[in-house]
C-alpha cells in the first residue's frame, strides 16, 4: 500500500523570469506567479539564480521571500558567489545542481561523488547558517553515498532520464528501468536518512508514476507548468499537477 503522506510541490518560476527578460522591463512578474503558486496550495517556490541572470535576477530573490510565506528552495551553483548569496538572504532550502553557462536548462546531475573536495565547505556554510542543503543528483548508488558523506539532508533525483524515455512511443523497457532505478535510489536515500525529492522533465502524462514513488518527499515541476500557465492559466495548470500528485498517492 502507497504511502498516503501529502507529496510536497515545488514550483519552479524561472520562466516567467526568461518572458520577462526576453522583453526587458518588469512583466510578467516571477513575484505575481509566487503569489499564484501559494494561493492554489503550491507547497514552495524555486528559483534558479544562474551565472549569466538569464532568468531570476539577483533582486528577485528578496522580493520572492517578501511577497509569500512558502518556502524558496534556491538554486544555486557552487561557487563562492553564489554562497555569498544565499547567506545573505537565507532562503529555507539551497539546492547544488550543475550549471554549463552553454546548456538551455540544468542537464544531468550534479556529480557529488567526483566534487566532494569542492562541495565540503559550501555545503558546511550553508548547513551552519540554518540553510536546508540539497544535492541535485543522477539517481545512482554512488552520488547518495557521496550524499551521505557530505552531509546533505536532502537529495533531489535527476528525472530527466526518465522523462526522456517517456517521449519514445517504443521506450516501455527504458521507462520502467528508469521507473526503478528512482525508487531504488529513493529508497536507499531515506535508509541512510536522506529525504528524497525529484524533479526535471515532468509533465501530466508522466508524474503520476514518480509520484507514486512511497520515499519522496518532494516534486520540483517548473517548465512544463509555466508553458502549460500560457494556455490554462497558472492558477489551473498547478491545480491539476496538485490533483495528478495526489491521485498517485
Amino acid at each position: 500500500m502507497l504511502n498516503p503522506a501529502h507529496l510536497r510541490l515545488g514550483v519552479n518560476i524561472d520562466h516567467v523570469a526568461t518572458i520577462r527578460n526576453a522583453r526587458g522591463g518588469d512583466h510578467p512578474d516571477p513575484v505575481r506567479a509566487a503569489q499564484i503558486v501559494a494561493a492554489v496550495g503550491g507547497d514552495g517556490i524555486t528559483a534558479h539564480l544562474r551565472e549569466d541572470r538569464r532568468h531570476i535576477r539577483d533582486e528577485d530573490i528578496a522580493r520572492i521571500q517578501a511577497a509569500t510565506d512558502l518556502p524558496l528552495n534556491f538554486e544555486m551553483a557552487a561557487t563562492d558567489e553564489m554562497v555569498e548569496i544565499a547567506l545573505r538572504h537565507r532562503p529555507h532550502a539551497a539546492c547544488i545542481v550543475p550549471e554549463r553557462r552553454e546548456e538551455r536548462t540544468t542537464e544531468g546531475g550534479l556529480d557529488a561523488a567526483g566534487q566532494h573536495n569542492r562541495l565540503a565547505p559550501i555545503v558546511a556554510r550553508l548547513a551552519d547558517a540554518g540553510i536546508r542543503v540539497s544535492l541535485f543528483i543522477a539517481p545512482e548508488p554512488r552520488q547518495i553515498e557521496a550524499a551521505m558523506k557530505l552531509g546533505a539532508p536532502v537529495v533531489e533525483l535527476h528525472t530527466g532520464e526518465y522523462a526522456h524515455a517517456c517521449q519514445d512511443p517504443m521506450g516501455g523497457e527504458a521507462v520502467a528501468a528508469e521507473l526503478k532505478r528512482l525508487a531504488d535510489m529513493a529508497a536507499l536515500a531515506a535508509r541512510n536518512g536522506i529525504e528524497p525529492h525529484a524533479g526535471h522533465g515532468l509533465t501530466y502524462d508522466n508524474v503520476q508514476a514518480v509520484a507514486a514513488i512511497p520515499q519522496l518527499a518532494e516534486l520540483n515541476i517548473g517548465h512544463y507548468l509555466i508553458g502549460e500557465a500560457i494556455f490554462t492559466g497558472l492558477d489551473g495548470a498547478v491545480r491539476k499537477m496538485r490533483d495528478l500528485m495526489d491521485a498517485a498517492r
